[in-house]
């Protein structure tokens, strides 16, 4: 396994797991596997969605899907104290700006932040408040 580059947001992905794909998402992800990791946020975003769904094929195929990114050796990275403490300093300044930052979204910047990665993410204008991020969307 090569050095993890990219932390993969949830609507990045999940993008496999879809009925219809996004051909430049699943190039990148071809391109730059073994490169990226996920948040543990990340991981239970994708879980908890997961275990909403009523019974069915599609959650099966979806219990499938995750089951096979872990098999297959996705790192989940922890929100661990240079984490908590990057955010705790980015919360204060958008406070001083009379912003106020999403939970998850913050912790998952965090996360790509205390790791030095690059975040991947569809949402780019839901990161971009946060100082000396690092951002990339594999749908454009």
């Amino acid at each position: 396994m090569g050095r993890i580059n990219y932390l993969l947001d949830t609507n990045i992905l999940s993008e496999p797991a879809r009925l219809e794909s996004s051909a430049k998402v699943m190039q990148r992800l071809a391109q730059y596997d073994g490169q990226f990791a996920t948040a543990a946020i990340v991981w239970h975003e994708l879980i908890y969605g997961c275990a909403l769904l009523p019974d069915s094929k599609r959650k099966n195929q979806l219990q499938s899907y995750l089951s096979m990114l872990l098999d297959n050796g996705l790192m989940i990275l922890p929100y661990e104290q240079t984490a908590a403490e990057w955010f705790a300093q980015q919360r204060a300044i958008l406070k001083a700006q009379g912003k106020t930052a999403a939970y998850a979204d913050g912790e998952i910047a965090a996360v790509a932040a205390a790791n030095n990665l690059i975040l991947v993410t569809r949402n780019i204008d839901d990161f971009q408040i946060y100082e000396n991020l690092m951002l990339d969307n594999w749908f454009e």
